[in-house]
């Protein structure tokens, strides 16, 4: 082989090899956060494409407002007007706290029943190399944002309505940033458990998303502490990693404030003797609870994927 031929060879054989910039490791990542990227923007479109973004704003931050201050007047009814800055403050750190909840388990299993039903792409994803995970956890993380959104505002109109309990100088901030952030990984969690449910399940299970909320929503001490619960409720409830988010955030912004997992009467409380949980309690627990749902997150969405593609039921839309 003389010189100018093996400079041929060598020529193709670096173009061959670098025909996709995605190849190198760096290149894999690049691609897979701009496939996150784009499905996040698709997933703010779909959410806000019915109306101008004013109205859109107006709309996300209504609701939840609407429905913190109906839980104020409810609590403040029910005390007879009695009811202390810090009992206010649980009620509205809680409600404001599952807006998250809501959009995270509701975001990835609406995104799948919308792609398979409405839109008809689901089919088109999954033949994707790598696509399908990527895409729905984007729609989800549009549906976070837009919780945010409102989970924000909520606790800054609720608050200044009825007295703020919090004071920025008292925050404990090093605490707050990790409980939110494993909080939030458990949402996601969750969500995507919920996702590989709703695969299986035919178009009339829209609904099944806010009804597991709804479930929850009694046993993670969102609005009241768990010790009102009978005891295997408690138990439910300790299990889950939104109680310990929102007993961390709590006891975060309000150091004082009462607690949702211990008290008397609570099991908490009867198996460990203590009264409350303090910070390393909160964070260990809800850091081996948040793994545990990760970790049934994805067996759960391989399982459901594995026996969607052997049913064929990404090809098909059902009827109710």
């Amino acid at each position: 082989m003389d010189q100018a031929t093996a400079r041929t060879v060598e020529s193709g054989t670096r173009t061959a090899g670098s025909a996709s910039p995605h190849r190198d490791r760096a290149g894999w990542m690049r691609e897979k956060l701009l496939t996150w990227r784009t499905a996040v923007r698709l997933g703010w479109a779909v959410e806000s494409n019915w109306a101008d973004p004013l109205l859109f704003l107006i709309y996300s931050v209504a609701k939840p407002v609407a429905a913190v201050l109906m839980l104020v007047v409810m609590l403040q009814i029910i005390t007879d007007g009695a009811a202390d800055p810090a009992q206010l403050g649980f009620v509205i750190v809680g409600s404001a706290l599952w807006s998250f909840v809501v959009g995270g388990i509701a975001g990835l299993a609406i995104s799948v029943l919308e792609d398979r039903e409405r839109y008809r792409m689901l089919r088109y994803l999954y033949v994707l190399p790598g696509a399908l995970p990527l895409v729905l956890l984007g729609r989800g993380t549009a549906r976070i944002l837009v919780a945010g959104m409102g989970a924000a505002i909520t606790l800054m109109a609720a608050l200044a309505v009825v007295g703020s309990p919090i004071d920025i100088a008292t925050v404990d901030w090093p605490y707050l940033v990790p409980a939110m952030v494993i909080g939030l990984v458990a949402v996601v969690a969750l969500g995507a458990t919920m996702g590989a449910i709703v695969m299986q399940t035919r178009q009339d299970s829209w609904s099944y998303p806010e009804a597991v909320a709804g479930a929850l929503f009694l046993v993670v001490g969102a609005v009241f502490p768990l010790a009102v619960l009978p005891p295997v409720a408690q138990v439910i409830g300790l299990l889950v990693p939104l109680t310990w988010w929102m007993e961390g955030v709590r006891q975060a912004l309000m150091p004082d404030a009462a607690t949702s997992v211990g008290g008397p009467g609570s099991v908490w409380s009867e198996a460990t003797g203590l009264v409350a949980p303090d910070t390393a309690w909160v964070l260990g627990a809800l850091l081996a609870t948040t793994t545990v749902s990760t970790l049934l997150a994805i067996v759960c969405y391989r399982w459901s994927e594995h026996r969607a593609r052997e049913r064929g039921a990404f090809d098909q839309t059902t009827g109710s």
